[in-house]
């Protein structure tokens, strides 16, 4: 994948746009030469990998992915006498200037401070008297991102020799490319633009480019707050909602309490239907367990009072279908709840224990639960055993348990009792002992009503600001490009 050039000049070191600025003034003033009038280029090779006698041995064999943006002293690997005879591979002297061709490390430099071979995927570059190393150095170090635009190749850059040769540079008189090389490495050193330090002649276009640069990163900081907080704005919004504080009650309506018992008794009567499977009661929400006040028509119950916490039944192969929905972890995205895809078993044939779930359960994430992954099935399917359906009982509405699942409080908790540090999991004991509020049934509507709409509108305004954050990347390119772009009258 491409480089994307905001992205690029946001990473970009101050040393190296501030060469960038320079070599754009350059080019307006001074005689350009192509790299291949004014320096010697070579690649290396690859001894055949199968043959043990042209590897391990004392001749430093360096691959593209070594190049660092600076001097290279060591080497992953190293070549035989035998390997370097029997390749491309030649044997650079020392303070040799390199350039990577291909791969994630295309347009990457360095200069070598040990005699060293290299595979193909380096250039070699060897300057004549009238250009001075390091020159060339600044010069391909704040080319980069004009050699990926321009490379060859699918996923990954491919910077071929006669791109790197046709290339053309300003070639100044040696004492202005002292002058550049004692400016540019300063500031490297001190990692710090000092605007005083840089030359009258380039002082007015380095201004420009960090002025733009900065004014474009201020806009974009700035739709990077709004985005945290609308994600603080939802967070709040579920909060407010368990709280009893997002709508007004209505006396009129049945209290929780009422449905608590209707629940219950769905439940033991299941369970009596099924031998051996009588649940042991939960203990009593303990007053100095409850983290926040609710509503008189609330009631505070556990999370294994009103769900099948811990018992979802396992799937049967012979009963998975071709179209069966089969839903992993990685299919849910984190926070937001969004199903990010759904697969079918013919997409991926796993036949690895799964839990079944029904159209209209809650499915939560045990495994690492602080990504807060919980959705509502809107059809049948199976799942990873990582994924808890919860069926919701009498008349409790599952995107409202839903909602209880994703509050603050439910997260501090369960984050608190997870066990594992490799992969932290959620204890079917702890699950089923967390504490959730009950309200009224008909209350559970409206509140699911107005979450929806609220959570909406966040979602309209983030899709706005993710725009305003493209535009931002787009102005960001474009205007560096004008200031950079030389004056072509």
């Amino acid at each position: 994948m491409k480089l994307n050039y905001a992205d690029y000049i946001k990473r970009s070191e101050v040393s190296v746009l501030v060469a960038e600025a320079i070599f754009s003034e350059l080019l307006k003033t001074c005689t350009t030469k192509k790299i291949a009038d004014i320096a010697g280029t070579s690649s290396g090779g690859t001894p055949i990998r199968g043959n043990s006698d042209f590897y391990n041995g004392d001749i430093p064999w360096l691959k593209s992915g070594e190049l660092n943006d600076g001097f290279i002293e060591s080497a992953e690997e190293f070549i035989s006498d035998r390997g370097l005879a029997n390749s491309s591979a030649r044997l650079l002297p020392e303070g040799t200037l390199l350039l990577a061709m291909y791969g994630a490390t295309a347009g990457k430099t360095g200069i070598t401070k040990i005699k060293a071979a290299t595979n193909q995927a380096v250039c070699a570059l060897f300057p004549k008297k009238e250009v001075q190393r390091d020159y060339l150095y600044w010069f391909l170090r704040q080319h980069r991102y004009k050699f990926i635009e321009i490379s060859k190749g699918g996923a990954q850059p491919n910077i071929s020799q006669s791109v790197i040769k046709e290339t053309s540079l300003p070639v100044p008189e040696l004492y202005i490319q002292d002058k550049i090389v004692s400016v540019l490495s300063a500031i490297q050193n001190k990692g710090e633009l000092d605007i005083n330090a840089i030359p009258d002649e380039y002082r007015n276009i380095v201004v420009k480019v960090f002025y733009t640069k900065q004014s474009v990163t201020a806009v974009e900081v700035g739709n990077n707050y709004q985005i945290d907080i609308l994600k603080a704005l939802r967070r709040q919004i579920l909060q407010d909602a368990v709280q009893g504080k997002l709508i007004n009650q209505d006396y009129k309506d049945e209290p929780a309490s009422k449905l608590l018992e209707r629940i219950k008794s769905e439940k033991e009567k299941l369970s009596g239907e099924k031998k051996n499977n009588k649940e042991k009661p939960l203990p009593l929400v303990k007053p100095e367990e409850i983290p926040f006040a609710i509503p008189e028509s609330w009631i505070w119950c556990r999370l294994g009072e009103i769900t099948n916490y811990g018992s979802s039944p396992k799937s049967d192969p012979s009963h998975i279908t071709n179209s069966t929905w089969v839903l992993d972890l990685e299919d849910i995205e984190k926070e937001s709840s969004k199903l990010l895809c759904k697969v079918r078993f013919h997409e991926k044939q796993s036949l690895s224990t799964k839990s079944v779930f029904k159209r209209g359960e809650v499915l939560y994430s045990k495994l690492r639960p602080y990504l807060d992954k919980v959705i509502v099935a809107d059809e049948d399917g199976v799942c990873t055993t990582e994924i808890l359906p919860l069926h919701c009982y009498s008349n409790l509405l599952p995107n409202y348990l839903l909602i209880t699942l994703k509050r603050k409080d439910f997260l501090h908790y369960v984050n608190s009792v997870t066990k594992g540090m490799k992969m932290p999991r959620l204890g079917t004991t702890e699950g089923k002992l967390a504490l959730i509020p009950l309200c009224p049934v008909n209350e559970q509507f409206r509140i699911v009503a107005k979450v929806e709409q609220l959570i909406n509108l966040c979602d309209l305004l983030e899709r706005a600001i993710q725009q305003n954050q493209k535009y931002t990347q787009e102005l960001l390119h474009v205007a560096l490009k004008e200031a950079l772009e030389p004056n072509k009258n």
